[in-house]
C-alpha cells in the first residue's frame, strides 16, 4: 500500500527532476552571470565528490581507516595518462583500465592489512601513500616525468573533445551519477549491510557468518576504484600532473571533506566537497595556511559536530519535526 502512494505521489520524482535539471543548467547560468571560473569550480567538486564518496565507502560505512587515498589518485591520473599517451589506448578505455589497476592494488593493500586496526591501519596506508609518491617523483627511466610532470591530453569521445570547462563538465556529471548510482546500490545490497556490521563490532559481524576480510579487501578495492577514476578525471581535465598534487596533504584534503560532510551517508561527500572546495578557494592566497585551517576543521567536526554538516541537518531536522508533533499531542 505504501509503495502503491509512493508511486501516486510524484512529490518525490518533482525535486530530483528539478535538481537534475539545474545541474543540467548551472554551466549556462554562470555563463550568463559572466562567472565562467563557477564553471571550473563545479568541474573540481565534481572530481571530489567521487574521491570522497569513494573514501566514505571504507572509512563511513565499512569503518576502516586510510590515510593514503591520494596514492590511488595517483594510479589513477598517471595510469591514465600513460596508457593514452605511451600505448596510445582512447582515453575513456584508459580511465576505466587505471582504476582497475588501482583497485587491484586496493585489494593486494587490503588483504595483508585486514588484520590491522586504528592507528596501526592508517599507518599502513600512509606508508602505502609515500611508498607511491616516491615512485611518481623517482620513476624508473623517468616514465612519469619524475618532479617534471607529465602532460596530458584531453578526452575525446566518438571525435567530440571536451577540451573546455563548459564540455567536461557534463563529462563529470554524467561520471558522478553513475558513480553515485552503484555506491547507493552497494551500500544499500548485503555487501553493504556486511560493511556496516564489521564497522560496527567486527567480532559480532564474524559470529554471524560475516567474512570480515572478504569485505574489508572489497571495500578497499571498491574505494580504490573510486578514487582513482576522479584522478583520472583530474589528470584529462587539467592537462597536466605532477607528484606534489598527490602528497599526503591531499589524502588529508579527502579526509576532511568527508568529516566536515558527514560519513555514511550520501549527500556527505557532497556536501564536504562543496564547503571545503570554496574554503580552499577562499584561502589560495593563504596557501601556507591551508593545512592548519584543515586541522582546526578536523578539531571542530571531531568535537562539535560528529556527524558532519549533514548530521547536524539531521539532528535539527528532527528536533524540529519531532517537537511539533509533542505541541500537537499536548494541544
Amino acid at each position: 500500500m505504501n509503495k502503491l502512494l509512493e508511486k501516486k505521489n510524484p512529490a518525490k520524482h518533482i525535486k530530483s527532476f528539478g535538481f537534475l535539471a539545474l545541474l543540467l543548467l548551472l554551466p549556462v547560468i554562470f555563463t550568463a552571470v559572466d562567472f565562467t571560473y563557477g564553471i571550473t569550480i563545479s568541474c573540481f567538486v565534481a572530481i571530489y565528490v567521487i574521491a570522497v564518496s569513494g573514501i566514505d565507502i571504507v572509512f563511513g560505512y565499512c569503518g576502516q581507516i586510510s590515510m593514503g587515498h591520494a596514492a590511488f589518485y595517483a594510479v589513477g591520473a598517471y595510469g591514465s595518462a600513460l596508457l593514452s599517451s605511451k600505448l596510445n589506448i582512447p582515453i575513456i578505455i584508459s580511465m576505466f583500465i587505471a582504476p582497475v589497476i588501482a583497485a587491484i592494488l586496493g585489494a593486494l593493500l587490503a588483504y595483508p592489512a585486514s588484520k590491522l586496526v586504528f592507528h596501526f591501519l592508517s599507518l599502513a596506508t600512509i606508508a602505502f601513500g609515500e611508498i607511491t609518491y616516491q615512485l611518481i617523483l623517482q620513476s624508473p627511466g623517468g616514465i612519469t616525468g619524475n618532479a617534471v610532470g607529465l602532460a596530458t591530453k584531453k578526452v575525446n569521445l566518438f571525435g567530440f573533445a571536451f577540451n573546455t570547462s563548459f564540455r567536461f563538465y557534463y563529462l563529470a556529471l554524467a561520471f558522478v551519477l553513475l558513480l553515485l548510482a552503484a555506491k547507493t546500490n552497494l551500500v544499500s545490497s548485503r555487501v553493504g549491510r556486511a560493511f556496516v556490521a564489521i564497522r560496527e563490532n567486527t567480532h559480532a559481524a564474524e559470529g554471524m557468518g560475516v567474512n570480515a576480510r572478504k569485505y574489508k579487501v572489497i571495500a578497499f578495492a571498491t574505494s580504490a576504484f573510486f578514487t582513482a577514476v576522479a584522478g583520472s578525471m583530474y589528470a584529462h581535465f587539467v592537462g597536466y600532473i605532477s607528484p606534489d598534487t598527490f602528497t599526503n596533504k591531499q589524502s588529508v584534503l579527502f579526509i576532511t571533506m568527508l568529516l566536515f560532510g558527514g560519513t555514511a551517508s550520501k549527500p556527505g561527500p557532497i556536501i564536504g566537497a562543496i564547503a571545503v572546495l570554496l574554503l580552499n578557494e577562499a584561502l589560495r592566497s593563504m596557501e601556507n595556511m591551508q593545512m592548519l585551517v584543515y586541522g582546526f576543521l578536523l578539531l571542530i567536526v571531531i568535537l562539535l559536530l560528529p556527524g558532519g554538516i549533514f548530521g547536524m541537518i539531521k539532528d535539527l531536522f528532527y528536533k524540529y519535526t519531532h517537537r511539533g508533533g509533542k505541541e500537537n499531542a499536548k494541544s
